[in-house]
C-alpha cells in the first residue's frame, strides 16, 4: 500500500522519490526517442533529396533544410524542458519570491 502523506517538499517518502526518479526516465526515454527519430528521419530526407539533385546541382539549398531546422527547434524546446529544468523559474526563483513577498508583508504590517 502507498502512502500519499506528504509533509513538505523536503521530506519525501521513498515511495515520493521512486515515483519522481519514474516520471524523470519517462522524460529522458521520450526525448531520447525523439532525438533518434529526428535523426533517422533528417537522414532519410538528405539520401532522398540527394538523388533527386540534378547533375551538378547543389544539395544546400533552403528547402533543403526546413524540416530540421523546424523540427530542430522543437527538439531543442523539447531537450531544455528535460534536461533544463526551470531555467526562468526555477527554485532558486521560487525561494527569492516567497522571501521577497513575506519582507513585502512584514513591511506592510508595520506601516
Amino acid at each position: 500500500m502507498r502512502s500519499t502523506y506528504k509533509m513538505d517538499s523536503d521530506s519525501h517518502q521513498p515511495e515520493d522519490k521512486y515515483a519522481v526518479a519514474r516520471r524523470r526516465v519517462k522524460k529522458l526515454k521520450g526525448f531520447y526517442t525523439h532525438l533518434m527519430i529526428y535523426v533517422v528521419v533528417n537522414i532519410l530526407i538528405f539520401f532522398l533529396n540527394s538523388n533527386d539533385l540534378a547533375p551538378e546541382e547543389s544539395y544546400f539549398k533552403i528547402e533543403n533544410f526546413f524540416t530540421a531546422f523546424f523540427w530542430g527547434i522543437g527538439l531543442l524546446v523539447h531537450g531544455v524542458s528535460v534536461f533544463g529544468g526551470n531555467i526562468f523559474f526555477g527554485k532558486k526563483w521560487e525561494e527569492k519570491k516567497i522571501k521577497e513577498l513575506m519582507e513585502k508583508e512584514k513591511k506592510e504590517k508595520w506601516e
